[in-house]
């Protein structure tokens, strides 16, 4: 009898390792054709991308260039500007950890931290409002708000008036997001660059992940554009995350496909990695729970679910189901729970002209990814197969 069970094991091991594999081999070279297929458009120069399952690295490739003039080959431990993706890695994070220890409510008015924010029609935003781009502040002011000193750009923030009432609609603001920085250092004291990396990337050994990147990374960063005659390298991209000096709510973050898939782990995890615990689970189900927007549509406390914003998700993954985010630069991230999956794309495709396009990649990658993780879903255990055989 006992025989008979080692050899079904062993026939249920072999039929999972090949599916597995078979599926893997196909996930590859669907994205391999995608990323090829951007760099020949010139849409790309190269990019880094992470599929995964749980704790399953199902795929981990760099393709092409991550720098034109002169010419270096994307590599694993590429670093790339995430643009927007600090939105969510650093921000959303970090304000739901305060969350998480009551020094803030989400329905509590933004101004019960930050006063001199509470005027001009902003008194009654609240912490979940910015999370969510219902607050009915402005996408972007001007930059000439951004000149001088750190106080004088804050003030221009905090005089800014909503484009719609708080909370009666859906419009994607970076100076939401600006804010929201700002209320992590007011209530723990310490900057988002600090609170963040002590408290989220250490823990979750996400060590190449950071706001200004030292010497030793920025040689390994993806250039962007050039500022000023020189090549953008570990400098933010964003032209006001960089006047705040390099750290802002809405960008400023650089990392690795490595270390973006972790933070991908943790959520995936409920809040835990590799025995490390640094969100509880019910922070973690509050963040990709889906929320229905004013005026139509579904974000959550830290990422994009069904919104105009929502092209990295591609036709597969299911709407309200699925979550993720974007980044300017060419980056982005999609998480399926359902399948405790994941896929990560970063690129630099604004470098070096400023015109890349990163949409078709994205959505090709997502496909591609969605169909193998419900692939490997139709896989029988051992137990199944053990089942049905009596």
């Amino acid at each position: 009898m006992m025989k008979w069970v080692r050899t079904s094991m062993a026939l249920v091991a072999a039929i999972v390792l090949t599916a597995a594999s078979g599926e893997a081999w196909q996930l590859g070279s669907e994205v391999g054709l995608a990323v090829e297929r951007a760099i020949a458009a010139k849409e790309v120069p190269g990019a880094v991308v992470v599929v995964g399952r749980a704790e399953e690295t199902l795929l981990e490739k760099a393709f092409g260039k991550r720098a034109s003039e002169p010419e270096e080959a994307a590599t694993l431990d590429t670093v790339y500007d995430l643009a927007s993706l600090t939105k969510p890695i650093a921000t959303a994070t970090s304000v739901m950890k305060l969350v998480e220890r009551g020094a803030v409510e989400l329905a509590a008015p933004v101004a019960r931290h930050l006063p001199e924010f509470g005027v001009r029609g902003k008194e009654a935003i609240t912490v979940e409002m910015l999370l969510l781009h219902t607050s009915g502040l402005v996408a972007d002011n001007p930059l000439a708000d951004y000149v001088g000193t750190h106080d004088e750009m804050w003030k221009r923030i905090c005089e800014l008036e909503p484009r719609s009432a708080p909370g009666t609609k859906f419009a994607y603001s970076d100076v939401g997001y600006i804010v929201l920085g700002e209320l992590v250092e007011r209530v723990d004291g310490r900057p988002l660059e600090k609170f963040a990396g002590e408290e989220l990337f250490e823990p979750l050994g996400m060590l190449e992940t950071t706001f200004r990147p030292g010497e030793e990374l920025r040689e390994r960063c993806a250039p962007t554009e050039k500022r000023a005659g020189q090549w953008m390298r570990g400098e933010v991209h964003d032209p006001r995350a960089f006047a705040l000096g390099g750290v802002a709510g809405h960008a400023g973050l650089f990392s690795t496909a490595t270390d973006v898939s972790r933070w991908c782990r943790m959520l995936i995890g409920g809040g835990e990695l590799d025995g490390e615990r640094v969100l509880a689970t019910a922070t973690v189900e509050a963040m990709l729970s889906a929320r229905r927007l004013p005026g139509g549509g579904q974000r959550t406390l830290a990422l994009d679910c069904d919104t105009d914003y929502s092209g990295a998700r591609g036709a597969i993954f299911p709407r309200g189901a699925s979550f993720g985010h974007t980044g300017f630069t060419g980056t982005s991230l999609w998480l399926d729970p359902a399948t405790l999956g994941y896929v990560v794309v970063l690129s630099n495709r604004v470098h070096p002209t400023g015109k890349g396009d990163t949409r078709e990649l994205r959505r090709a990658v997502a496909d591609a990814t969605a169909r193998a993780l419900r692939a490997q879903e139709g896989v029988l255990t051992g137990a199944d197969v053990l089942a049905r055989e009596g």
